[in-house]
């Protein structure tokens, strides 16, 4: 299908120079030291871990911090890494990823003069968060409404797909709201829903992300939005291999396979770690939930230079539109 080009646009793209953490801070740093221990899939996932540790680099290049990073091998190596690096002093240390919340909040009581930060933190009902510890939750089923849309005007079979990561409530929230977003402009629009796995390796499993979206493509499928980690590069090479469609979550994924990838719904845990060491730094950090949607840019969807071709004025006025009206509450994006 023919499609008009978008006029020049660029939401969210962002070009980062990565480099590593001196030792010592040089002249004119602050002495505030950052530490970051990354989930499932570590650094250089091109997702999750990444965006939290742009917010870190992002903090980093503006207030001076020093900072460093604890990659975990296996499980019991969360509340290792958080304590190796309370014990050596840092100021203020982030989790990345839910399967921190115990371990973070066990030891934030331990270490009560030590800010603590924990991307996508399991609230339980009821629960209060030590006042050293902020839990950094998204409403992702918003920004997945929008993908969802995008998915139902740009499918030509009618059948669009999903492909999960953990099969666990965080990551239905995804789902819950691209279902959604895609029934909103197509209600009879079949959708394909498959995990790759119950254990955090759903999200670290690029060759079972590429083997399950295959399937799909073979279906009939001709669009597919996977929240799954790095799990999710197999399926954005599905899409390239089949010549069908991709839509990137977390990061801004378009450029992983230009032509490709529809567009990616972009998780703004940058910006989200950047604002709680900004808060530390400043004496303004609260413990507590910090909840971010589309009215806080904490969600979103990526339009660059590698996906112009593919979305349309229509369509981008259709999401706008759609946008505008959750924010608005005209329209309540279901979380499961």
């Amino acid at each position: 299908m023919m499609r008009k080009p978008l006029l020049a646009v660029l939401l969210l793209g962002i070009v980062l120079s990565l480099g590593c953490a001196s030792d010592e801070p040089s002249e004119g740093e602050s002495d505030f030291k950052v530490g970051m221990v990354f989930d499932v899939g570590g650094k250089g996932d091109k997702s999750f871990n990444d965006s939290a540790y742009r917010g870190m680099l992002n903090a980093a290049d503006d207030f001076g911090v020093e900072f460093t990073e604890f990659e975990p091998g296996q499980d019991a190596d969360r509340e290792v890494g958080l304590r190796k690096l309370a014990g050596a002093g840092y100021d203020m240390i982030i989790g990345v990823g839910f399967l921190f919340s115990d371990a973070i909040k066990k030891v934030a009581r331990d270490y009560p003069d030590t800010k603590f930060a924990c991307v996508d933190y399991d609230v339980r009902p009821g629960e209060e968060l030590p006042p050293n510890l902020v839990g950094l939750r998204f409403r992702e089923e918003e920004g997945s409404f929008l993908v969802g849309v995008l998915a139902a005007m740009h499918t030509e079979t009618d059948r669009i797909g999903f492909v999960g990561g953990m099969d666990i409530p965080l990551i239905h929230k995804f789902e819950a709201g691209y279902i959604a977003g895609a029934r909103h402009v197509t209600p009879g629009i079949s959708i394909t829903v498959v995990y790759a796995g119950t254990t955090p390796q759903a999200f670290a499993d690029p060759a079972k992300g590429k083997e399950l979206a295959l399937l799909q493509y073979g279906r009939g499928v001709d669009v597919i939005y996977h929240a799954s980690g790095s799990t999710g590069n197999g399926v954005i090479e599905a899409a390239r291999e089949a010549g069908a469609y991709a839509i990137g979550v977390d990061s801004n994924q378009n450029y992983m396979a230009p032509g490709h990838v529809l567009t990616s719904m972009v998780k703004r845990v940058d910006n989200a770690v950047y604002k709680a060491i900004r808060d530390a730094l400043e004496g303004t950090f609260e413990g507590g939930i910090e909840e971010l949607g589309l009215a806080e840019n904490g969600v979103g969807y990526a339009l660059d230079k590698h996906n112009e071709d593919l979305i349309t004025e229509e369509m981008t006025k259709a999401v706008e539109d759609v946008r505008a009206a959750i924010i608005a509450g005209e329209i309540e994006v279901p979380s499961s």
